[in-house]
């Protein structure tokens, strides 16, 4: 299989899973400004939504967006319990939180990496990320990681979208028990491993 990715962008989110599953996977960069890539030229022939992450499977088949993504690769391997079974109450405790996520953090990044961006608005974006760290945090007080004790998809799709913070300079100090968990996911090994392949770490 090859993930169509972006260094730092959202598809960081199913490489760390990919790792963390020992599933391998053929890397292709996207410019994401041209929608090119420097081997293959069109990246909107691959997906023409022309985002990251895009994964080709064996077959052909091409699958997008990242909260699909994961959940596809875990199941590849159940035994990892990356992902709880489909069919349980607690799977779909994994989507809820892969849908907040998605459309309550993910998306509303999204301004604060535009440089004409107005000020209000930027200043809205990030009223609006603190309220909904809140939960979060709330969350991450009473447990180590989303769903409870182990690790799952949606805790690397959480470190993924807050890692964002730093560059778009969203300060998280209110937020001990997040910042100790961004901590604790970017030890693991295969997330460094995933990280550096992106040329994310120094």
């Amino acid at each position: 299989m090859r993930l169509f990715y972006s260094s730092g962008a959202c598809s960081l989110s199913p490489h760390i899973v990919a790792r963390e599953a020992g599933i391998e996977l053929r890397l292709q960069k996207v410019d994401l400004k041209t929608k090119t890539m420097a081997s293959e030229g069109d990246f909107l022939a691959v997906n023409p939504k022309g985002s990251v992450p895009a994964l080709e499977l064996d077959n052909g088949e091409i699958l997008t967006e990242g909260p699909v993504i994961v959940q596809y690769l875990a199941d590849l391997k159940p035994e990892t319990g990356l992902a709880p079974p489909a069919g349980t109450f607690e799977r779909y405790r994994l989507q809820e939180w892969l849908g907040y996520i998605n459309s309550e953090l993910h998306k509303s990044y999204s301004p604060l990496f535009r440089p004409d961006t107005p000020a209000q608005t930027r200043a809205e974006r990030q009223a609006y990320l603190n309220r909904r760290y809140t939960l979060v945090e709330q969350r991450l007080a009473r447990q180590p990681y989303l769903l409870g004790a182990a690790f799952t998809v949606a805790d690397a799709y959480l470190f993924t979208v807050t890692n964002w913070a730093g560059i778009v300079k969203l300060d998280l100090s209110a937020f001990p028990k997040l910042q100790a968990f961004q901590e604790r996911i970017a030890a693991r090994p295969a997330v460094k491993a995933a990280m550096s392949a992106e040329g994310l770490l120094q």
